[in-house]
């Protein structure tokens, strides 16, 4: 079995003369972005160390993901199927599957909403990261393994919203997950006379 891919990032601010709150989402320009499957709002303020990945079924509230059905921890390049029997859905065991991607089969008969996140430490429940609009039955959601986080200065979203569109302010940190040291982290700051917001490791 892979390895958890973990990251500890911590990020803090001082003297910005102005609130400002962090949006965090993996939303990189992929294929099928706000079409076949959408970023989740993952985190709008500081958070710490991050766990394993996660397929679930989530449930979904007025635009937000608010709980899910069923979940199940999985590695880069392992593969799960969900199914239901009797109104129970389930994820099988994950298997090895193709190098580099996630992948779950949808295999309950009717197409199902899935998403992929990551299990934080503490947390009962996995936190979306992307979520995908009725998979059809038969069909595999499949997630290359790029963990892109952005950073926006914005209140206008809370945690577990789907997006459906672009984020309408400019990126100010784009890192791979994958290419970080395990802990890092990084100072916000602002410039008072542009407004100007920049994350900078320390």
């Amino acid at each position: 079995m892979a390895h958890l891919f973990t990251r500890n990032l911590t990020f803090e601010s001082s003297d910005l003369g102005k609130e400002a709150t962090i949006l965090l989402t993996f939303d990189a320009d992929i294929e099928g972005l706000y079409e076949d499957f959408f970023p989740v709002v993952w985190k709008v303020s500081k958070f710490g160390k991050t766990g394993g990945l996660a397929f679930t079924k989530p449930q979904v509230e007025n635009g937000n993901i608010i709980d899910a059905a069923t979940y199940v921890k999985i590695n880069d390049s392992e593969k799960t199927t969900l199914t239901e029997a009797d109104g129970v859905y389930q994820f099988s065991a994950p298997q090895a599957g193709t190098t580099g991607v996630l992948q779950a089969m949808n295999s309950t008969g009717d197409a199902q909403d899935i998403a992929v996140g990551f299990m934080n430490k503490g947390e009962s429940m996995p936190t979306p990261a992307l979520f995908f609009n009725g998979v059809g039955d038969g069909s595999n959601v499949t997630a290359k393994f790029t963990p892109v986080l952005r950073a926006y200065i914005t209140s206008d979203y809370q945690e577990t919203a789907i997006l459906r569109g672009a984020i309408d302010t400019p990126t100010i940190w784009s890192r791979n997950l994958a290419e970080l040291a395990p802990s890092t982290t990084w100072s916000l700051t602002r410039e008072p006379a542009s407004g100007k917001y920049t994350l900078v490791q320390v």
